[in-house]
C-alpha cells in the first residue's frame, strides 16, 4: 500500500487500520513511580542494604593490606591513606552515584545498557532501524520535551544522529561497560570470599584458605538456580549485622588507640602523603581505590528499589559504618603498623573474633551474590537488545521481575572464579585485576552520563564540564595507577573485556546485517496480489505464526516458504518480537496488530514489544495472549470503522489495484473488490461479514492447531566481501550460533508444532 500517495488524514488512519490503533491504549502506570509512601521507601532502603552494599561493605577486609603490600614506612602515611579513603568515598559513591548518576536511570533501571537505551530514546542513534512512531506512545517511554530547548543540545543531537562513527562508539561504550561489569561479577566472588576466609590463614595456611574458598564458591554458584529471591531472603539482616559489627569495632578502636586519626578529614594530609612518597604514593592508589568497589552496584541494582531508598540506606547506614571502620583500622595501625597485612582481623577484640569471622564470611558471600545477580541482569539486557548470543533466561521470582538466572553463564562464572582463586591465591594479586574492571565501568558511566546531562537534561555547559572533569580526572588518575599492575594480574579484566566486547560486537554486527537484508528483500505488495491468481497455492486449516525480526513489511522467508511448500494456513500472523529501549513494556501495550491487505487473506502483522528486563512468557501463555489481543484488535477495528462510517461517505467505485483498495475511512471494501472482478481462488478465504464472524473464523483456525514457522537462516559473507567480513561472519558468528541456543530452544516450541524454513542470507 502506498499510503503516502493518498490524502488520508492521519487521524482517520490512526483510528482504523494502523498499528497506532493498539498503541493508543496507554496504561499511564510507570514501573517506578517518582512518589512513593515513606514507609515503602524505608522498607526498600532496608532491603537495599542486603542487595546493594555487600561489595563496598566488605572492602575494609583488604583495603589497607592492598595499599601497604610490604610495610608502613612512615606512621603519617596512615593518615594520608585514610584521608584518601575518606574523600574517595565522599566523592565517587556519595556525590557521583548517590546524588547524580542515580537520576540518569531508565524508568528506574540502571547500568550501561540502561544509559544507552535512555540515549536511544531521545536520539536516533540505534544501529538497527526498527523505530516506530507507536513506540513513543508507550507509558514507559516518557519522551518529555522541554518548552525551551537549547540550541547547543539540538546541534549536538544532530551531530550524533548524523555521525555513523558516533553511533557505533555509543554502542561500543555500552558493550564495554557491560563487559567490565561481567568481569567484576567474576572477580568479586573470588576476592570477597578469599578475603573473608583469610581470617583463619594463620592457623591453617594459605593453601587451605584457597581450598575452602573454592568449596564455598562451588556451593554459591550451585544454589543460584533457586534465585536471588530465595537465596537472599536473609541478606538485609546479615549485612545490617555486619555494618553494626564493623561500625562498632571501628569506633571502639578509634577511641581505644588513637582518636587523633580524625585529623585525616583535613585534606592537607593527602598532599603531604604524595609529597613524601612520590611515585610510590601514586602506585598505592590502586589499593586505596578498592574502598569503593561495588559503587557501580548502586546504579546497576537500582531496578529493584528506587533512588530515595538507595540515598537513605547509603547516607545513614553504609557510609557511616565503613568510615568508622576505616578510622578504627587506621587508629589500630598507628599503634601496630607491623600488622598491616591482616589489619582487619588483627584489630578485632578477642571476644568478638569468631562472631565477626562468621558474619564476614556471610557478608562476603552476599557481596558475591549481588554481583552475580547483577551480571545475569545485564546479560539479559544485552540479549534483549541483540548484543549477546542466545542463552536461556529463567525468571526466578514472581515478585521481582528483574531477578533472572542464566544456567550457561552461571557455570562459566563458577569455572572462571575457581581458576582465578587457584591461580592468584591471595587477595593482593586479585586486587591488581579487580580495580581495572571496576574503573573501566565507572569511566564509561561518567562519559555516558555527561552526554545525557548535555543533550537530554540540557544542563549548562559549566555544570557538565565540572562533572566530567572532576570525576573523569579522578577515575583516570586511579586507572593509570591500576595499569601499572598490568603484568601482576591487571591483564585479566582487560583481556576478558576485550573478548566479551568482541563476542557481543560480532553478534550485534551480524544481527544488524540480517535485519538489513530482510528489510531490503521484504515481500512486495505486487507479490501478494499475484498469489490471488495462483491456483496451485492452497489454504490449509489452522493458524500459522511466522516469526521474523522485521517490523516493517513481510519478511522474505514467506516468499521462500510459498515457493517450497505452495500452501499456507487459513490464518497467518507475521510475528515480530521487537526489543524496545525501555526497561519494561506494560502487558496491555505489548501487542500491535495490523491487517495485511487485502483483508480477505486473513493475514496479520503483529509486533510484540518487550523491554530489556522483560522475558517472554511460556509458550502457552504467549500464544493465548497473542490470540486474545488479535480478537480485541478485530473488535476495536470494527467499532472504529462503524464510528467513522457514520460520519463519512463510503466509496464503492475505486478503480485501483486490490492492494490499494482503501476507502476514505482507511478500510477495504468487499463490495469494491467484487466490483472490479477479483476471481475467487483457493487462496482467498470466505468474504468477511463482520467482527463476530471473523473472530469465529480465527477460533476455528486455532482449534485446528497453531503451527510455529521459524526461519532457519544460514548467514554467509558475500563472495566479494573483505577477508575480515568473511572471518567474522563465516567463522566467528557461525561458531557462536552453533554453540548457543537456537530460537526454537529459547521459546521451548514443541517439535510437532514447529516448521523450520531454510534460507541463505548473503551479507
Amino acid at each position: 500500500m502506498k499510503l503516502k500517495e493518498r490524502k488520508v488524514s492521519w487521524a482517520k488512519l490512526r483510528r482504523v487500520d494502523s498499528l497506532n490503533l493498539e498503541a493508543g491504549r496507554i496504561s499511564m502506570v510507570a514501573d517506578h513511580p517518582s512518589k512513593m509512601p515513606w514507609r515503602t521507601t524505608l522498607f526498600l532502603a532496608f532491603q537495599s542494604i542486603g542487595i546493594v552494599y555487600g561489595d563496598i561493605g566488605t572492602s575494609p577486609l583488604y583495603v589497607f593490606a592492598s595499599t601497604f603490600p610490604k610495610s608502613i614506612k612512615n606512621n603519617d602515611d596512615i593518615l594520608g591513606v585514610l584521608s584518601l579513603i575518606i574523600y574517595t568515598i565522599v566523592l565517587i559513591p556519595m556525590l557521583k552515584y548517590v546524588f547524580i548518576v542515580l537520576w540518569a536511570n531508565d524508568n528506574g533501571n540502571g547500568g550501561a545498557f540502561a544509559l544507552y537505551s535512555l540515549i536511544c530514546r531521545h536520539l536516533k542513534v540505534s544501529l538497527i532501524p526498527n523505530q516506530q512512531p507507536e513506540d513513543r506512545e508507550l507509558s514507559n517511554y516518557k519522551l518529555e520535551t522541554p518548552s525551551s530547548q537549547l540550541k547547543r543540545a539540538q546541534k549536538l543531537k544532530q551531530i550524533l544522529e548524523n555521525s555513523h562513527f558516533a553511533r557505533i562508539l555509543l554502542l561500543v561504550l555500552a558493550i564495554m561497560g557491560t563487559a567490565m561489569v561481567i568481569g567484576d561479577g567474576i572477580l568479586t566472588p573470588s576476592i570477597s570470599v578469599l578475603s573473608a576466609v583469610s581470617g583463619i590463614s594463620t592457623s591453617l595456611g594459605q593453601n587451605a584458605v584457597v581450598g575452602i574458598t573454592i568449596v564455598i564458591l562451588i556451593i554459591l554458584f550451585s544454589v543460584q538456580q533457586f534465585g536471588t529471591d530465595k537465596v537472599g531472603v536473609s541478606f538485609a539482616p546479615i549485612i545490617l549485622v555486619w555494618f553494626s559489627f564493623i561500625g562498632g569495632i571501628g569506633l571502639y578502636n578509634l577511641f581505644k588507640y588513637d582518636i587523633g586519626v580524625l585529623r585525616a578529614f583535613y585534606p592537607k594530609y593527602i598532599f603531604d602523603y604524595f609529597k613524601r612518597n612520590g611515585k610510590q604514593g601514586w602506585l598505592s592508589l590502586g589499593g586505596v581505590f578498592l574502598c569503593i568497589t561495588g559503587s557501580e552496584a548502586m546504579f546497576a541494582d537500582l531496578g529493584h528499589f528506587n533512588v530515595r531508598a538507595i540515598q537513605i540506606s547509603f547516607s545513614f547506614v553504609t557510609c557511616p559504618a565503613i568510615l568508622a571502620q576505616y578510622c578504627g583500622q587506621a587508629a589500630f595501625l598507628r599503634k601496630f603498623p607491623e600488622k598491616v597485612d591482616n589489619a582487619f582481623y588483627a584489630s578485632i577484640p578477642h571476644s568478638l573474633y569468631w562472631p565477626t569471622f562468621v558474619v564476614a564470611v556471610g557478608a562476603a558471600i552476599i557481596a558475591s551474590q549481588a554481583m552475580i545477580s547483577g551480571a545475569f541482569s545485564i546479560i539479559s539486557q544485552a540479549l534483549s537488545l541483540g548484543c549477546f548470543p542466545r542463552v536461556k533466561v529463567v525468571h526466578t521470582s514472581t515478585k521481582h521481575r528483574g531477578q533472572v538466572y542464566i544456567p550457561e553463564v552461571n557455570y562459566m562464572f563458577m569455572i572462571a572464579c575457581i581458576v582465578v582463586c587457584a591461580a592468584f591465591k591471595t587477595t593482593e594479586k586479585i586486587s591488581h585485576a579487580y580495580g581495572i574492571a571496576v574503573l573501566g565501568d565507572m569511566m564509561i558511566s561518567t562519559s555516558l552520563v555527561s552526554l545525557i546531562m548535555l543533550v537530554i537534561w540540557k544542563k549548562s555547559l559549566w555544570r557538565v564540564a565540572t562533572f566530567f572533569l572532576v570525576f573523569g580526572c579522578t577515575e583516570l588518575l586511579y586507572f593509570t595507577s591500576q595499569l601499572t599492575k598490568f603484568t601482576g594480574g591487571g591483564y585479566l579484566p582487560i583481556a576478558l573485556a576485550l573478548f566479551l566486547t568482541a563476542v557481543m560486537g560480532i553478534w550485534h554486527y551480524v544481527h544488524r546485517a540480517r535485519y538489513m537484508f530482510e528489510l531490503k528483500n521484504k515481500v512486495s505488495s505486487e507479490y501478494l496480489r499475484e498469489l490471488v491468481n495462483k491456483e496451485d497455492v492452497n489454504r490449509v486449516p489452522g493458524m500459522g505464526l511466522l516469526y521474523s525480526e522485521l517490523v516493517q513489511g513481510i519478511p522474505p522467508i514467506f516468499q521462500h516458504l510459498i515457493a517450497s511448500v505452495p500452501s499456507v494456513h487459513s490464518v497467518v500472523v507475521f510475528v515480530s518480537i521487537k526489543a524496545i529501549p525501555v526497561s519494561r513494556v506494560a502487558s496491555e501495550e505489548r501487542f500491535l496488530f495490523r491487517h495485511v491487505e487485502p483483508r480477505e487473506y486473513r493475514m496479520f502483522r503483529c509486533v510484540v514489544r518487550h523491554g530489556y528486563n522483560d522475558v517472554l512468557e511460556d509458550l502457552a501463555e504467549f500464544e493465548s495472549e497473542l490470540i486474545q489481543n488479535l480478537k480485541r484488535f478485530i473488535q476495536q477495528e470494527s467499532f472504529m470503522q462503524l464510528e467513522v462510517e457514520g460520519t463519512t461517505t463510503t466509496t464503492t467505485e475505486l478503480q485501483v489495484p486490490v492492494s490499494n483498495i482503501i476507502n476514505e475511512s482507511g478500510t477495504t471494501s468487499s463490495d469494491s473488490i467484487q466490483s472490479i472482478g477479483v476471481k475467487s481462488s483457493s487462496f482467498t478465504a470466505p468474504p468477511i461479514q463482520g467482527a463476530e464472524e471473523e473472530i469465529k473464523f480465527i477460533e476455528k483456525a486455532k482449534e485446528k492447531g497453531v503451527v510455529y514457522m521459524l526461519a532457519e537462516a544460514e548467514v554467509v559473507a558475500q563472495p566479494n566481501s573483505s577477508i575480515l567480513n568473511k572471518i567474522v561472519v563465516n567463522y566467528a558468528y557461525s561458531f557462536l550460533r552453533k554453540n548457543f541456543r537456537q530460537g526454537d530452544n529459547l521459546m521451548a516450541i514443541p517439535r510437532n508444532r514447529l516448521l523450520k524454513v531454510g534460507m541463505t542470507y548473503e551479507i
